[in-house]
């Protein structure tokens, strides 16, 4: 189960997802673009959860503060065994992801793409199934393109389109972004109707969107 939470550490408001599971003692976790995950033993309340935020607040903020400087020099991407990619909202390094043996980076980059796209179509087809019923709705025409500045679309001949770099973002990222198209089946503008039937299915929408416009542009080739 993950639950989102909140600290003040400095007079900075810290958001930060709290995973629990089987596991005996918590952790902190501080990905490269900045997401904060605790992974914390089942039952463990939130002032302990807290508590060891505080505790940790020097190593957060200068990891924060590291992270920060980093983002404002444009990363250019190099294609090789040890560069980490997003697959899910996770890091993975290349080879991870597909095979890089003998492959120069042109040859990579195409294949990391292929990948991307070949994983967007088969998510992206099992979340409509599943959201399509809660809304009765069915698109006749889905595809998965590569789009600089739209992570979906849904036209008037009920075709709706993917952006394959959904492929790196959470899964609860893309269900939203499949919803709000889904919902254009249904409201083609976004009047009050539009959001209130997304909210219906999605109460925490504005949570991915907020995801989307703060951390999409690291989910690049």
């Amino acid at each position: 189960m993950m639950v989102g939470m909140k600290v003040e550490i400095e007079n900075n408001i810290i958001a930060f997802d709290v995973q629990y599971g089987n596991r005996e003692k918590l952790s902190i976790q501080i990905d490269s673009i900045g997401l904060i995950t605790v992974k914390a033993p089942q039952n463990t309340n939130e002032k302990t959860i807290i508590r060891a935020m505080e505790q940790n607040s020097k190593w957060i903020l200068a990891k924060l503060h590291e992270i920060l400087e980093v983002q404002k020099t444009p990363k250019v991407r190099e294609y090789h065994g040890k560069e980490r990619f997003f697959h899910l909202g996770k890091e993975f390094f290349l080879h991870e992801l597909i095979t890089v043996n003998g492959l120069g980076e042109e040859e990579l980059k195409n294949s990391l793409k292929k990948f991307y796209i070949s994983s967007c179509k088969k998510i992206v087809g099992e979340r409509i199934r599943i959201y399509q019923q809660q809304l009765g709705v069915k698109p006749k025409i889905i595809e998965v393109v590569e789009s600089k500045n739209q992570w979906g679309s849904c036209n008037s001949n009920k075709k709706i389109t993917f952006n394959y770099r959904l492929a790196m973002v959470p899964i609860e990222v893309i269900d939203y972004v499949v919803v709000h198209e889904l919902c254009h089946l249904i409201h083609m503008n976004h009047d009050r109707s539009f959001w209130r039937r997304v909210g219906s299915i999605m109460p925490d929408y504005k949570k991915k969107q907020e995801y989307l416009t703060s951390h999409g542009h690291y989910m690049t080739l």
